[in-house]
């Protein structure tokens, strides 16, 4: 990362925002100009080699790139924003009564049982109160190895409860694996090509893909693994071939945090659940999603989304949903206020503490409705 010094380093932007519905006064446009600076002198600095933004207050739609990224609809890797994009695609076949929330994943996965583990229930999944884990204990060897999804489902039919199913909450990386595998053994289709056939396709996300989809190499934009997480191979010279811009990463279509999408493309999922047009699932199924399913001495959990966002997304209300990821992204929905926010960037959520990530968030969440 650059010094403080070099941080503050600005430089001017000449690339106008994008902006679509009615006339835009100047006085409107400059509520978004202090989230565009922060990326803006970023991006300028090194700090951050590329960023895009995006948010729609009501009817109004403001998105700018920065650094590297070329266009607004330049693709990065989302990290955990891909859990409620996954888990959207299991819900479809919720909508077609094909499991229920309260089914043991022991039902559909036989081999995940003993020691506890029937007491899992789909919902344990999906709201990080399963007992399972984020990672495996051998998530870096199987990285290392180039290991298929197979070899991370069965690994996670081994590992021992942390406590019991409903209980405690504990973010599992591997709780999503697991409903994602039910979503596959359900629908008879690979998890990959079932996002894009359930999810992609029908919301227009034509910039999107989980794992590399119709993406060429260097269509999408790489993370700065220098500063990524150990076990995602971050500071490791050696991690070259398995890190988060290997091609063995980026094809693996891990369904915790391997969708590839455009910030445009995110927003139009999240809007999806502010108001859901049936593109992919009746409202009350998108209701469900975004509404919280843990008690009260809980953290509160979606199915797949963060319900609240309160750790995020300072003065949104209580209905706010959304998710963040690992590899410098966030994304919320606000209902209340009908505004979207997306920030995606390739410098890492571990690197820097305020990540211009959130500070750009705050900016636009704490604007007046």
């Amino acid at each position: 990362m650059g010094s403080m010094s070099n941080r503050r380093t600005f430089l001017g932007y000449g690339l106008g925002a994008i902006i679509t519905g009615p006339l835009f006064a100047s006085s409107q446009e400059n509520k978004f100009e202090e989230a565009a600076r922060i990326l803006d002198r970023a991006s300028a600095s090194g700090q951050v080699r590329g960023a895009v933004l995006y948010v729609r207050d009501g009817k109004t739609i403001f998105t700018r790139p920065f650094g590297d990224a070329k266009s607004v609809d330049s693709a990065f890797l989302l990290g955990s924003i891909s859990k409620p994009i996954v888990i959207a695609a299991l819900m479809t076949l919720y909508e077609k009564s094909l499991f229920g929330l309260n089914d043991p994943v022991k039902k559909f996965l036989p081999q995940f049982d003993g020691n506890g583990r029937e007491r899992v229930t789909i919902k344990h999944l999906l709201t990080h109160t399963s007992g399972l884990p984020d990672q495996l204990p051998e998530n870096a060897r199987l990285r290392q190895s180039h290991a298929p999804l197979k070899d991370f489902v069965e690994g996670t039919f081994r590992l021992p409860l942390g406590f019991e199913p409903g209980t405690s909450y504990e973010y599992s990386s591997m709780g999503i694996m697991l409903a994602a595998e039910i979503a596959q053994h359900l629908s008879g289709t690979e998890i990959k090509q079932f996002v894009d056939q359930s999810i992609l396709k029908p919301l227009g996300m034509n910039h999107s893909a989980l794992g590399v989809g119709k993406f060429q190499t260097g269509q999408t934009m790489p993370c700065q693994v220098e500063y990524a997480a150990i076990e995602s191979g971050g500071g490791d010279p050696d991690s070259k071939l398995w890190d988060w811009n290997s091609n063995y990463w980026r094809e693996l279509g891990a369904p915790w945090g391997g969708v590839q999408a455009s910030a445009p493309d995110v927003a139009r999922f999240l809007d999806e659940f502010m108001k859901p047009f049936h593109s992919i699932f009746k409202p009350e199924v998108a209701r469900l999603m975004t509404q919280n399913h843990n008690p009260p001495n809980l953290e509160s959990r979606g199915l797949g989304f963060d319900s609240e966002m309160s750790a995020s997304c300072k003065n949104c209300s209580p209905q706010t949903f959304g998710h963040t990821g690992s590899t410098g992204t966030i994304a919320w929905a606000d209902p209340v206020r009908d505004r979207v926010c997306v920030v995606l960037t390739t410098l890492p959520a571990r690197a820097i503490t305020p990540h211009p990530r959130q500070l750009a968030s705050d900016c636009i969440s704490m604007l007046p409705a």
